[in-house]
């Protein structure tokens, strides 16, 4: 059996960050669920420590990485996905929210850990959590996905300067997913829920644990000669 690593998850409490999380758990790994609200809450049944963080504050960054230890394993999660408009009417200060949580609080704890990780000489891998919407633009999202294309370019980045400290980045790029959130808003059956599905070839949304096994494999050993690189989980959108 290998041995454990601790892994770390930020926007742990949400639907995709919840799976993520239990799926790591299933694997063996000791597992540290990070985000604003509810964190606790989702960890306490996968007998996992959840905390409270804030991605876009440096210094809590510095802080909970302090009080949790060497991480071998970081999943980029967090992001905001809620912020829309059309570029005409996209406030300013709507744009620089957007980009603050998905672009710098992704650069922020993938910094601070890498240093951590270099430091140790241990290695580790680092998985981002993309959109397709990076390369497929949808009218009213641009914002949402112009951030997801800077983490992207970050994961290249981060890739291309951390493959000596043996420091894996990739990212997973998922398309619709079938989320509590989106199914609340937009039932199976009802307009707007078949209007996204019909942009998808394999005629489905991709479920919370399709997504997270994307993850657990970009992380694990079987990836082992994989970094930089952006893995589609979207039932062949970007094909259309």
């Amino acid at each position: 059996m290998p041995a454990a690593r601790t892994v770390l998850i930020t926007g742990a409490s949400g639907g995709i960050g919840r799976a993520i999380a239990t799926a790591f758990a299933a694997t063996g790994d000791t597992v540290v669920l990070a985000d604003l609200d509810g964190s606790e809450e989702v960890a306490k049944p996968l007998g996992a420590r959840g905390i409270r963080l804030d991605i876009t504050d440096e210094a809590a960054i510095t802080t909970a990485l302090d009080e949790t230890g060497p991480i071998d394993v970081l999943v980029n999660n967090a992001g905001l996905l809620t912020v829309h408009g059309r570029l005409l009417d996209l406030p300013g200060t709507d744009l620089l929210r957007i980009l603050a949580t998905n672009v710098h609080g992704t650069f922020l704890m993938t910094q601070q850990v890498a240093r951590r990780m270099a430091e140790r000489g241990t290695g580790g891998a680092i998985v981002n959590l993309s959109s397709i919407g990076a390369r497929q633009p949808t009218p009213g999202m641009g914002g949402y996905e112009s951030s997801k294309a800077a983490v992207d370019a970050l994961t290249r980045w981060a890739a291309i300067e951390l493959a000596e400290h043996n420091i894996r980045v990739n990212a997973v790029a998922p398309g619709p997913v079938a989320t509590p959130m989106l199914t609340a808003a937009m039932p199976p059956g009802s307009p707007a829920y078949d209007a996204w599905v019909q942009r998808i070839p394999d005629g489905r949304m991709a479920s919370v644990e399709e997504v997270a096994a994307a993850v657990v494999f970009l992380a694990g050993p079987s990836a082992a000669h994989i970094t930089g690189t952006t893995l589609p989980v979207d039932g062949g959108q970007l094909l259309t």
